[in-house]
């Protein structure tokens, strides 16, 4: 026997999601966040307010936040983890709300979870019904109770749930709770926005990645200190001179600027940070965490002399951004702490409030890309002298990360997170592990981070060019992509307990390739521009189907049967996702919150339902 239950009858809103939506969506509305020192969240936006609600008591921190009165909304919190300004109003503290975009009406939700802790409790709200930890100041979308994705059919929407009283394929536990989520989220790149070539291609994939109503709705934004791998070329914020061909003896290596005379973030206004302003005016509270590819080639002794697809070859063009090993000495240490806070004070007065920072991307790789090694006595005497000290005076987080290599050629970033967690006082300043590839796959086997929570910091690009018979010269960005990256998604946060989940490229050309010298390797991404038009791949409907339902302080929760995540939001509404491998099946039914709900689930497709009881 089945039943229809109607939007109404849950208290949702009927919200049309087009699959290929064109321009922004509207901007979100005006709430205000954080107006206290403790972790509770702010107060509502006034919707009489014309410049998104004003911060009448700064932003939550410490010490708190200044008065924002002028027409971008709230101004810089001081506190250890206020609010900044931001061109659309202040960004997200790391427990405060977030100001909003310059229009009234919306209410202000809770503040955003804090990195690593329980989520705080959101304000009233004068703008309307505010819930509780929701990521600050804008309440949560009515969204579609049921979508369904599957090959030629992605992102197919119905709005009412039908009841059944069938046996449950998938059964949500909704006592059983686990890790609190802190939020989705993509990495920003040069190559990204360098091939949104039209203002149309821009709106079009910055709504699709960010909007809380036609898109993906990223909570969090990676952005590389310098180039990534997917920079337009090799760069750094202070180097001393061009990238040069590395030779033996180094003669021709870069000469040192301790004093970082040479820092400068005029590379990053080309295409960097448009990029992220873009995406704040789509998405007011979207906060932000940094990484380097590589410190200064003057900071680092040593280069990739070989190809990182195959060491029997020497590396195509070796260059001193690629490769080579961090220098250990207190100077150039000290140095590069404060080149850390040149770069968050920087994106600061760009209105980019970064809250959270890794030291190095994947310490125990060196490729012929932007690369760096480190030993593991550095990377503590980094963190507990230097680093860590510098970042807690100005309210930034540290992250263990974003460690990856498993054991690959003798190197195990694992080696470092024990020997970090081993030094009480370089402990005391990382607040949140950060693990990618291969030490994800470890962390699935079992916590290996101790007592911090763990992010997700990389998905993995797919389409592998040492597994000959499978490479695609370009990437593929197909079903099995998809399929596989559920996989990784499903385990690293049922399995190893991730607290959030970042994808590796947000865009990418057709061909998916990078700057790396010595190996084609076409990568895929969520959304492939190409021909003046902008694609969502099948792998980005997969990551929607978790990202745009699942809020910041959601607990995930307990499922048997079927193949399935399940959470629980702030509001108390439940998300269940899950992946049917096999035929068609128009009976298939997920029990939640007291009720069974049948839906029809595609082959080798996915389906979200929500559910507030």
């Amino acid at each position: 026997m089945t039943r229809f239950l109607s939007i109404s009858s849950f208290g949702l809103v009927v919200a049309a999601i087009a699959c290929s939506s064109e321009g922004d969506p509207p901007a979100p509305g005006g709430g205000t966040g954080g107006g206290t020192a403790a972790p509770n969240g702010g107060s509502g936006g006034t919707p009489a307010t014309p410049n998104g609600g004003s911060n009448a008591s700064g932003n939550t921190g410490v010490t708190g936040g200044n008065k924002g009165t002028g027409t971008t909304g709230g101004s810089t919190g001081t506190g250890t983890t206020g609010g900044s300004t931001g061109t659309q109003g202040g960004s997200t503290g790391v427990t405060g709300g977030s100001t909003g975009t310059p229009v009234a009406g919306m209410a202000g939700g809770g503040g955003a979870p804090p990195i690593g802790g329980a989520p705080p409790v959101g304000g009233a709200g004068d703008g309307g019904t505010p819930s509780a930890g929701a990521g600050g100041g804008v309440m949560a979308p009515a969204l579609p109770p049921v979508v369904t994705s599957a090959p030629g059919a992605y992102w197919k929407t119905e709005p009412m749930l039908m009841e059944s009283e069938a046996a449950a394929t998938v059964t949500v536990n909704d006592t059983t709770l686990a890790q609190v989520w802190e939020g989705f989220g993509g990495s920003f790149n040069e190559m990204g926005w360098n091939f949104l070539t039209t203002a149309e291609m821009q709106s079009k994939a910055l709504a699709l990645l960010f909007s809380a109503t036609d898109g993906a709705a990223l909570t969090w934004g990676r952005i590389p200190m310098g180039a990534s791998d997917y920079g337009m070329t090799r760069y750094t914020l202070a180097d001393t001179g061009e990238d040069v061909q590395a030779m033996a003896g180094e003669a021709n290596r870069p000469p040192t600027d301790t004093a970082l005379a040479s820092f400068s973030l005029a590379r990053d206004e080309m295409r960097l940070i448009p990029y992220i302003k873009a995406a704040q005016n789509v998405k007011a509270d979207i906060r932000f965490w940094a990484s380097p590819w590589t410190p200064p080639v003057w900071m680092k002794t040593g280069f990739k002399d070989k190809s990182g697809g195959d060491s029997s070859k020497a590396a195509t063009r070796p260059s001193y951004f690629d490769g080579g090993t961090m220098k250990s000495d207190s100077a150039i240490l000290a140095s590069y702490a404060e080149y850390f806070k040149k770069f968050v004070d920087g994106y600061q007065a760009k209105g980019i409030k970064v809250e959270l920072v890794s030291p190095q991307n994947e310490p125990g790789y060196d490729q012929n890309y932007p690369s760096c090694l480190w030993e593991s006595a550095t990377f503590i005497s980094f963190i507990k002298d230097h680093l860590g000290p510098k970042m807690k005076e100005m309210g930034v987080k540290v992250m263990l990360g974003t460690m990856s290599n498993a054991g690959d050629g003798g190197r195990n970033d694992l080696n470092i997170v024990t020997a970090v967690l081993g030094d009480a006082t370089a402990k005391s300043f990382v607040s949140v592990g950060g693990a990618q590839w291969g030490v994800l796959g470890q962390q699935n086997m079992g916590n290996k981070f101790g007592d911090l929570p763990v992010w997700a910091t990389e998905h993995k690009c797919g389409n592998y060019p040492w597994e000959e018979g499978t490479y695609k010269q370009t990437a593929p960005n197909d079903q099995a992509y998809a399929e596989e990256s559920w996989g990784y998604i499903r385990d690293a946060i049922g399995k190893g307990k991730v607290t959030s989940y970042s994808a590796w490229n947000m865009v990418l050309d057709a061909s998916g390739l990078g700057n790396d010298t010595s190996r084609h390797w076409a990568q895929n991404a969520l959304l492939v521009a190409n021909g003046g038009q902008v694609t969502a791949t099948p792998f980005y409907w997969v990551f929607r189907h978790l990202s745009q339902y699942v809020m910041p302080g959601a607990n995930v929760v307990g499922t048997s049967g079927g193949d399935a995540l399940a959470f629980k939001n702030p509001d108390g509404s439940l998300v269940a996702v899950a992946f049917n491998s096999g035929a068609a099946n128009p009976n298939y039914v997920v029990a939640m919150g007291g009720k069974k709900f049948q839906v029809n689930m595609p082959s080798k497709g996915w389906v979200t339902v929500k559910y507030k009881p």
